[in-house]
């Protein structure tokens, strides 16, 4: 008679944490928006500005709150995406303050300093960061209410057109005021779009793609499924004509693309994607002033009707880039103030293009680049498909929006309105990317989060073999 032995196994030790390279960073994310600051001091009045201290103890305050809630609540999430995301806000405060001291802008009417408000929605948007770590344990809950999510963001879509609600800022139709504060409601829009293309692609995925022929090496999707991406189509163009908001459509339709080549891995639909959005652009412009006027700012940006139209910003903005050249012409020494009302908001990629030069574009870019990747990462890493959609759809919504700003400022494509997310001057994208980044946050934990080892089994402990 032999007996063996046999005992239950731990389970494999998870991915370590990370949380002390995220502190490590996020020292670095606070110090160099402060080094920043006190540049633009000194290059403005020779001397180290007065509320230094303050603006780095509030910022380091901020990182800190958010650092505590992710070591304590989501252990093992990314540990790259809150330290870049509080460099994007600081830096984005220091150069919104440089302009605030900016004399020419100081004497056009209704001026107010933008950076304390700034930093207010900065903390509502961490505060809204934590909220959503605290109350999302598990990010698989939001698939419970995908059409909920429909309803709610046709909701955000249509509240600027509501008598009353709605503001009609320079033609276009996206923000509402409520209470003394405007609110841009797409930019909240987007979020709940991604949870709900994420829950529809997820169960249609399979039908979505089918194909029925074959065309010039593309495989052509069946008609009965060009439902859908003919209805997000037509929502689009609607929110393009009734809004004239090019940004927000172009997001719009350009992230449910992208989620649904990833649900799909169907290059069809993004040949698809790309022919509807470009008819559908055009056929508006042909007919929407507004979508007209800044059609022809895009293309003639130095001409005499656009510059009667008090439309120049653009060719301002040009000239900011060019004359920043390489290495720029150092913090708080440029002109970007030209630019006028937007150059904090709109165009406050070209006060860095100018103060900063091409370097310094090219290292903005890098780390929007960053979030986008981590972002991708974490969609590859997640172990549910809604999560794999939501993570993809949340980073391709967050590089659509950098792509379509700094194409509009930089000349390449048409001004869409939208803000650079984090360094622009706006309480509602800060706050609405801050909430995006929190939800990324959940899903990289839950993917990252090593799986519960199996309780010992007491009857497998030990078994005996009994052999003639």
């Amino acid at each position: 008679m032999s007996s063996t032995t046999h005992t239950s196994t731990i389970g494999a030790i998870g991915a370590p944490s990370r949380r002390n390279t995220e502190l490590a960073l996020l020292a670095f994310a606070v110090v160099i928006p402060l080094f920043a600051y006190m540049n633009v001091g000194l290059a403005l009045t020779g001397e180290l500005p007065t509320g230094m201290l303050g603006y780095g103890m509030g910022l380091g305050l901020l990182a800190g709150v958010g650092h505590i809630v992710v070591r304590k609540f989501a252990a093992y999430a990314d540990p790259l995406l809150l330290p870049l995301a509080t460099l994007l806000n600081g830096l984005g405060l220091v150069i919104i303050w440089r302009l605030d001291q900016s004399e020419k802008l100081q004497q056009r009417k209704n001026f107010v300093e933008a950076a304390p408000n700034q930093l207010m929605y900065s903390a509502i948007g961490v505060a809204l960061f934590v909220g959503v770590l605290l109350l999302l344990k598990d990010h698989r809950v939001l698939q419970r209410y995908t059409y909920i999510s429909m309803v709610g963001a046709l909701v955000l879509l249509l509240l600027p057109l509501v008598p009353g609600l709605g503001m009609n800022v320079f033609g276009a139709k996206i923000w509402i005021r409520v209470g003394g504060f405007s609110i841009q409601p797409g930019e909240f829009a987007k979020i709940v779009i991604a949870i709900f293309f994420a829950g529809y692609l997820m169960v249609k995925r399979d039908a979505l793609a089918l194909a029925s022929r074959r065309f010039m090496g593309l495989y052509l999707p069946r008609g009965r499924d060009l439902g859908p991406i003919i209805v997000v189509w037509a929502m689009s163009i609607l929110i393009l004509v009734f809004e004239t908001d090019l940004g927000t459509s172009l997001l719009f339709f350009g992230m449910f693309v992208v989620m649904l080549y990833v649900a799909t891995e169907r290059t069809s639909w993004i040949v698809f994607g790309l022919l509807m959005s470009a008819v559908g652009a055009v056929s508006v412009a042909s007919f929407e002033p507004h979508v007209q006027q800044r059609v022809d700012a895009w293309l003639n940006p130095f001409s005499d009707s656009v510059i009667q139209n008090n439309s120049d910003q653009i060719a301002q903005s040009l000239m900011a880039f060019g004359s920043g050249g390489v290495l720029g012409t150092g913090l708080g020494q440029g002109h970007s103030d030209l630019i006028g009302f937007a150059a904090n908001s709109d165009f406050i990629l070209a006060t860095f293009g100018e103060e900063m030069g091409l370097a310094g574009v090219m290292a903005i870019l890098l780390i929007y680049g960053l979030i986008v990747e981590r972002g991708v990462r974490t969609a590859l890493a997640a172990r549910d498909p809604f999560g794999k959609l939501l993570a993809i759809g949340l980073s391709g919504a967050f590089a659509i929006q950098v792509f379509v700003v700094a194409g509009g400022v930089m000349g390449l494509i048409p001004l869409t309105g939208m803000t650079m997310p984090f360094l622009a001057y706006g309480g509602s994208s800060v706050i609405a990317n801050w909430a995006l980044v929190g939800i990324l946050l959940r899903i990289s934990d839950t993917a990252r989060r090593p799986a519960p080892s199996p309780a010992p089994n007491p009857d497998a402990e030990m078994t005996q073999v009994v052999r003639p």
